[in-house]
């Protein structure tokens, strides 16, 4: 199996606060915004979208829990390599991210730190040592 492009979907309470929180957080703009869903490219071949959790509870038809149950708690992680770690954990913190775990060295040969989303989705900055 070959896999060309990447496209993570995160379920959001609210599209358009989230919208502008990753906006700020990506410095970019979104490459769809409409009813329903929210596009950036992280890169060539990887896309984050942005779901209502009313919007995929009517694709789930009542087969999982509704994704509201779920809102603050951890559901995923965003594990994402860049070039300048604090830059960017500061301006996480800046646009209103919570800290859970400021930039450290880590045993697996990483220098990451932790945060969340305001639907507890994790967003972790790293960078190679």
């Amino acid at each position: 199996m070959n896999f060309n492009n990447l496209h993570i979907i995160l379920y959001v309470e609210n599209q358009e606060s989230s919208t502008e929180f990753y906006k700020k957080l990506f410095r970019k703009e979104p490459v769809l915004n409409v009813p329903g869903m929210t596009e950036f490219y992280l890169n060539d071949h990887c896309k984050l979208g942005l779901m209502p959790n009313n919007g995929i509870a009517k694709i789930l038809n009542n087969q999982t829990p509704h994704p509201n149950e779920g809102t603050g708690i951890p559901r995923c992680e965003l594990y994402l390599y860049v070039d300048h770690i604090e830059t960017e954990f500061n301006n996480a913190v800046k646009i209103g991210s919570k800290v859970i775990s400021p930039v450290s060295y880590r045993d697996w040969g990483d220098k990451v730190c932790y945060l969340s989303d305001e639907d507890g989705h994790i967003i972790a900055f790293a960078e190679k040592i």
